[in-house]
């Protein structure tokens, strides 16, 4: 899996499109990062960059942008809505893929430790980074702001972590850590930015103080006036979206502006946002107005409604959804994205991958996708309509199963070429070796763990294709049969790659147990296949 950390600097310019742009030069041209989004707020005077890249490639982009910001921002001249202490107000490392949050912490010291050798600026410590408890939330570093910050210097307690404790009225201070996927969410109001902030007040974890705590776990908030726009704005930043979700700031905030006889006028997304996000949110009004939506697409489509995302700028999902503009394996590698005559062409290429595990990944995922396709012939048919509450419990299954299976056709190659990889690992001293042979077991984990994973993925499917079978549309009939077969071929696919890979495994309590369970579903497999083509056959036209 490649490493992938996204840097999100937030910079006291939202105004000056040279300087905008500037900035965006310097990380773009870095080489390493992919620069994803640019959002320029003119009335908080201040921009939002997001980019991607490998952990040391994304510090030497932030150490880029720092260097242009440092030549061209003067905070002694900033005016803005949003609370901010210097030039490079914030600058936090978030993990992606393949990175841990230790690896994110490390990042941000190497970037603080660095900006502050190099331009000779205080430089803060937050987050998972953060060496106090007192350091830990970004408001508490940012009391006062960069006003309150020529005599917070002078106190021991707010020492920087990195350079110099003198103020330097150009730049102020920075703020580094890691984090968290962070989402600014902010909510339209028709009012004004004291109704606004009074609704912030209540809703953020906060509240109005100690004495006064908020609703909402992990999220901060504030309220303000967008001139450029002519509406309020609760601003939030939800924390962690798993603990408060979209849906529910979303929520309360109506709910408030409801008792104040406030209208909410839809809402707004700074900067990406992550997929699961949307998904949590659609899951949410799916059940809450009893919504029967399998696609992606239209659960996406459903929450830009439902939030209004779309009220003061088009969201389009492609450029604001960040595993849309980052995929797994890099833009133009995946097997699954692939016509299938260029995916066919590559599985008969002289090369060991793609092969018989992506090979029964794509079998598997299409029997599922089977099952799910003569579910969907039997829903929202009048001569079926006493079956919808039943084939919408069986359909999502074979949906969702479709799509993790046919994300294990690339998988499965990933695997088999980490195993490669390890094989090519020098071998020259005792240390080597040792580091080589370890290298090679992991590999074999993984190249079993792929089609394991798929092994277990379609036992988990047969209760609910037994059920279709017994009452779906007699006229998807080869269909369902032909999806038996395909699940029970992706099945034996699964059984003999698990076999292969077992076979150099130096674990034997691994290899006992894994080969237990594989014959297992293997032999379960057979068996109700048989059973779903009995029961197909033995029903009348």
């Amino acid at each position: 899996m490649s490493q992938l950390v996204e840097c999100v600097p937030n910079f006291s310019e939202g105004n000056n499109q040279e300087v905008i742009d500037a900035i965006s030069r310097a990380v773009a041209q870095t080489p390493g990062c992919v620069l994803l989004d640019v959002d320029a707020g003119p009335s908080t005077n201040r921009t939002v960059y997001t980019f991607v890249g490998a952990p040391e490639d994304v510090v030497e982009g932030a150490l880029n942008a720092a260097r242009a910001a440092f030549r061209l921002i003067d905070m002694s001249e900033h005016r803005g809505e949003h609370p901010r202490m210097g030039a490079l107000d914030v600058c936090p490392f978030v993990p992606v893929r393949g990175v841990s949050m230790d690896d994110c912490v490390l990042c941000a010291q190497a970037f603080g430790q660095r900006l502050a050798e190099e331009l000779a600026v205080p430089v803060y410590l937050y987050g998972e980074a953060a060496r106090t408890a007192s350091r830990r939330t970004l408001p508490a570093i940012r009391a006062g702001e960069y006003e309150a910050l020529p005599e917070k210097l002078k106190q021991a307690e707010w020492a920087p972590d990195f350079g110099p404790s003198s103020f330097v009225p150009s730049w102020g201070a920075t703020v580094t850590g890691a984090r968290k996927f962070l989402i600014a969410f902010n909510i339209n109001l028709l009012s004004t930015k004291e109704q606004a902030h009074r609704i912030a007040l209540n809703i953020r974890e906060q509240g109005r103080g100690k004495d006064k705590p908020g609703r909402l776990k992990k999220v901060q908030g504030i309220g303000w006036y967008l001139d450029e726009k002519n509406v309020a704005q609760v601003s939030t930043n939800l924390l962690d979206f798993e603990v408060t979700a979209l849906h529910t700031v979303y929520e309360e905030a109506c709910r408030e502006a409801q008792e104040l006889s406030l209208p909410v006028v839809g809402s707004q997304l700074v900067g990406l946002v992550p997929l699961k996000a949307l998904l949590d949110a659609a899951a949410f009004y799916c059940e809450k107005e009893n919504l029967f939506l399998l696609e992606e697409e239209h659960r996406v489509r459903l929450v830009v409604s439902r939030l209004g995302l779309d009220s003061l700028s088009p969201f389009n999902p492609k450029e604001r959804i960040i595993e849309y503009l980052v995929p797994e394996g890099g833009p133009g590698q995946s097997l699954a994205d692939k016509p299938l005559r260029a995916f066919v062409r590559e599985v008969g290429a002289r090369s060991a991958a793609p092969g018989g595990g992506s090979v029964a990944a794509a079998c598997a995922a299409m029997g599922a996708a089977l099952a799910s396709m003569a579910g969907l012939m039997t829903y929202g048919r009048r001569q079926f309509e006493h079956l919808d509450a039943t084939v919408r419990r069986l359909i999502p299954p074979f949906h969702a199963a479709a799509a993790e299976l046919t994300a294990l056709v690339d998988a499965d190659a990933r695997a088999f070429q980490a195993y490669l990889e390890a094989t090519k690992l020098p071998k020259s001293t005792p240390e080597e070796r040792d580091r080589r042979a370890a290298a090679l077991q992991e590999g074999l984990r993984r190249a079993v763990a792929v089609p394991l994973a798929l092994a277990e993925t379609v036992a988990s499917l047969w209760p609910a294709l037994q059920e279709l079978a017994l009452c779906g549309n007699l006229a998807c009939r080869s269909d369902l049969q032909v999806a038996a077969k395909a699940l029970e071929t992706g099945m034996f696919g699964a059984y003999f790659n698990v076999l292969i890979n077992l076979k150099d495994v130096t674990d034997n309590a691994f290899k006992d147990q894994t080969r237990l369970r594989i014959s297992s579903l293997l032999q379960e497999a057979k068996t109700q296949a048989a059973l779903v083509l009995e029961s197909l056959e033995a029903r009348q036209e």
